[in-house]
């Protein structure tokens, strides 16, 4: 079995083992850097896929309100995290993997 790289980040090693991905950031050669995002995968059906949805709030001057807004975006899902439907999780963004994938799953925080 192989032994997980340390990526730079403070985040906890994955449980799952390596499927042979390259762009495993913890078992392949995918270096990540960039933007650190947390959201909740929406949709989980598309091989080494998931589309998660981040929230967050931008404060409206003209009605002194906040209001919330969501992205979705599409990142890679290694199977060392195995991250389903309905779970929290640390995205971070790596190099162009596909026309849309730029972020990598990095760390399952738990369930909803």
């Amino acid at each position: 079995m192989k032994k997980p790289r340390d990526i730079g980040v403070n985040v906890s090693l994955p449980q799952g083992e390596w499927d042979g991905d390259p762009n495993d950031p913890f078992y392949g050669t995918l270096s990540v850097r960039g933007q650190m995002l947390k959201g909740v995968v929406v949709k989980s059906k598309a091989q080494r896929t998931a589309v998660v949805s981040i929230e967050r709030t931008k404060f409206e001057t003209k009605y002194e309100r906040f209001e919330k807004r969501t992205s979705k975006i599409s990142v890679h899902s290694p199977a060392s995290v195995d991250a389903k439907e309905g779970d929290r999780v640390v995205i971070m963004e790596c190099r162009p993997l596909s026309k849309t994938k730029s972020f990598v799953i990095i760390e399952k925080e738990g369930n909803k």
